[in-house]
């Protein structure tokens, strides 16, 4: 086998990397179809298509990360994939709302190992500005992908019906996995692979959670990820419900998406100016008054503001959630030190639980108005801003760990 180049090592990584986002993104058009034949089940419904995928992540990023430092990252990568592919067929198979949504559940949990060991493979081979290069081309796909998916899917979708977008998440799978298998080498060799403890594990979790900096940060991302959730869930039926959109939904989805994108861009070139805890409070009142302004729009116009308003707003509050992406997580892995992958997972594993209950429980009170929406960045931007203020007043001590 030939050596794989660098070039391509870096396009399989962020085509790795890219497969959490399509997973969400992709299908977002097809959920009214998804109703249209398989119907509701309550307490279920196709919100969940979306909402309980990042709960099966909960569980994969909790496993996978230390499993890929004990038997290796490609052999959890390959793992992480088989799951994913699995969860795939179950959903393009299932004859009930329920099938699908197990299936959504396996693929949430198989998808975290691309997401862990593909990070953990770079941090294995680069370093430095290296290390920075890689990590900015795979920032940029995050800011593309989100505002091309919808129209994928939409395409896929019109072709094929909502089953193809399936029958096309599992050739992914199988391609990638294809690709890794035969071009990518291992990336941590056994002498440094860190062997399974369970007890060992749980000792140094709890340690992390009872530092109260970590701890609170883990909520306030839970909180500004379930905003963003919470449209995932929704934003289909809003934009049919609310405004008659349904043909063009992903040209208004990719708009929103852009705000996130540009603000991306904008933390990088001013976060080494302005610090990441000035550029997350600042992310934290524009959530805040974004949502109020989006809030008070749907208060005067019945629920239902006019396009130009809730676009504009809900710019503005993408805007802000992009901020905080690029800040949160980096501050909540400051007190972690040499538990900072075992710290990464319990964040990303954490913050989505959180997420994914804020997200269901709000998403059950949608109305066909922007309220539920409105309300949500509000109280996301609130309880952030609080939970933030509260972390500082916490320890600056690193987590010592337990061997």
């Amino acid at each position: 086998m030939s050596p794989i180049v660098p070039h391509e090592r870096i396009v399989l990584y962020a085509s790795l990397t890219a497969l959490t986002a399509i997973s969400i993104d992709a299908l977002l058009p097809g959920l009214r179809d998804i109703a249209g034949e398989l119907g509701a089940a309550p307490p279920l419904s196709t919100q969940q298509v979306v909402t309980l995928f990042i709960f099966g992540m909960v569980f994969g990023e909790l496993l996978l990360g230390p499993i890929s430092d004990a038997i290796g990252r490609k052999r959890a990568l390959v793992a992480g994939l088989g799951v994913y592919a699995v969860g795939t067929l179950v959903a393009l198979f299932a004859s009930s709302l329920e099938g699908v949504i197990l299936g959504r559940i396996l693929q949430g949990i198989g998808v975290a190992g691309p997401k862990i060991a593909t990070r953990a493979m770079i941090r294995d081979q680069f370093e430095g500005e290296a290390m920075a290069r890689v990590m900015s081309f795979l920032f940029s796909l995050f800011i593309l992908v989100p505002m091309v998916a919808p129209a994928l899917g939409q395409g896929v979708i019109a072709l094929a019906g909502w089953r193809g977008m399936f029958a096309l998440y599992f050739m992914l799978a199988l391609g990638l996995g294809a690709w890794l298998v035969l071009r990518q080498p291992e990336t941590l060799p056994p002498e440094r692979r860190i062997s399974l403890r369970p007890r060992t594990l749980v000792r140094n979790g709890a340690r992390i959670l009872a530092n109260r900096r970590v701890a609170l940060l883990i909520v306030a991302t839970g909180f500004v990820f379930g905003a963003q959730l919470l449209y995932l869930s929704i934003a289909a039926d809003l934009f049919a419900d609310v405004y008659g959109i349904s043909e063009t939904f992903p040209v208004y989805f990719a708009l929103l998406a852009g705000g996130i994108g540009l603000a991306s861009y904008l933390n990088g070139r001013l976060v080494g100016r302005f610090g990441m805890d000035a550029m997350a409070r600042g992310g934290f009142l524009g959530l805040t008054l974004a949502g109020l302004m989006m809030l008070a729009a749907s208060i005067g116009f019945d629920g239902r503001p006019p396009l130009a308003l809730f676009l504009g707003s809900g710019f503005a509050a993408f805007f802000a959630i992009g901020v905080l992406f690029g800040n949160l997580n980096a501050m909540a892995m400051r007190a972690l030190g040499e538990l900072a992958g075992l710290g990464a997972s319990l964040i990303a594993s954490g913050s989505s639980l959180v997420a994914t209950l804020f997200a269901m429980g709000l998403g059950a009170l949608y109305d066909g108005t922007v309220l539920v929406l409105a309300g949500g960045i509000v109280l996301a931007g609130i309880a952030s801003l609080l939970l933030s203020e509260l972390s500082a007043r916490g320890s600056d001590g690193t987590v010592a760990a337990i061997r």
